[in-house]
């Protein structure tokens, strides 16, 4: 009697945490564009100020009218580390990092994050390191690398600026693993607000500069830095947090990658910035790298290796015991 090879299937995918994470992707990209803008006349400290702001207003009117009330005090940790690391430092070292080096190279540095955010995953939440996460890295940082050298200018790069741009990695990457278990205890807008808020609160000493750059900014680089808050800061980070709340924090970390490719698309279409030929290569690169990284391993079983369920294995253990007897 032949008997069919068993097979469990995967379980469906989650389409509205899949949504949640290509939204953030998309307005983080469109980010790097309206920084160029805003950051010509802003100081780092006073963009980062004025992005949180807007975020703020618009997640915390967004709490009040959905009645989501403040998060459990066990969510409170995460909140106040990501509020202050990648809220706060990140988005100050970032923005000034990218006033002393090159697109290109704080595209390389930066991207350094998302190989950090797998690692601390491992050794702070017990996530694993599979191979197919740790080929598609591999193959999507090699991508970054290759776009941020398409995009590098000759002149060399700061070395304050390369700095600020590994403590931006730093700070993200940390932020990122700090978050993921205040998700378990809170709603995603409940720790994206409050985060938000903390890091509001650890700019409010760039108040100042972001007054005085604001009087003689023109519109439109104050637009920007409101398009910041509203969309790549409130909703971006918001649906950051629902995917993540759903899966890995090194396979999300994973699907930034997709972030460089992608604005080369927005300049070229946006700012009519041709792409140059190794920089398509990169972008192609990275997005291979990210598809590598979301496979899921396949749970079919073969006639080859058909493995039991473990109840079908102690069944059979106990018979044959019972035959001896």
């Amino acid at each position: 009697m032949t008997t069919s090879p068993l097979s469990s299937p995967a379980p469906p995918r989650d389409w509205r945490a899949t949504a949640a994470a290509t939204t953030t992707v998309l307005l983080w990209a469109s980010a790097f564009v309206s920084i160029r803008s805003a950051g010509a006349a802003y100081s780092p400290g006073a963009l980062a100020l004025g992005r949180l702001l807007a975020g703020s207003l618009a997640l915390g009117t967004l709490l009040l009218v959905r009645r989501e009330g403040l998060p459990p005090r066990a969510a409170w940790p995460g909140i106040v580390w990501s509020g202050l690391l990648w809220f706060g430092l990140y988005m100050v070292v970032l923005n000034w990092g990218e006033q002393q080096v090159d697109a290109g190279t704080a595209a390389m540095v930066v991207n350094i994050g998302p190989l950090l955010i797998a690692l601390l995953g491992a050794r702070m939440l017990g996530e694993g390191l599979p191979r197919r996460l740790l080929a598609g890295m591999a193959v999507s940082f090699a991508g970054a690398a290759v776009v941020g050298l398409s995009m590098s200018g000759r002149g060399g790069a700061s070395v304050l600026g390369v700095l600020l741009c590994l403590l931006a990695a730093v700070a993200y990457a940390t932020g990122v693993v700090r978050q993921k278990p205040a998700l378990r205890c809170g709603s995603a807008l409940q720790i994206t607000t409050f985060g938000c808020l903390v890091g509001t609160v650890a700019c409010l000493p760039f108040s100042g500069a972001l007054v005085s750059d604001a009087a003689d900014a023109p519109l439109s680089a104050t637009l920007n830095m409101v398009y910041l808050g509203l969309f790549p800061t409130a909703l971006a980070f918001t649906t950051w947090a629902y995917a993540l709340a759903r899966t890995t924090a090194g396979r999300m970390g994973a699907t930034t990658y997709a972030v460089p490719a992608l604005v080369v698309l927005m300049s070229w279409l946006l700012l009519d910035e041709v792409p140059a030929p190794l920089a398509v290569v990169g972008g192609l690169l990275c997005l291979a790298g990210v598809a590598v990284s979301r496979m899921r391993p396949q749970t079919g079983l073969t006639r080859k290796n058909p493995a039991r369920p473990v109840e079908g294995r102690r069944h059979d253990a106990e018979h044959r015991e019972s035959g001896r007897r």
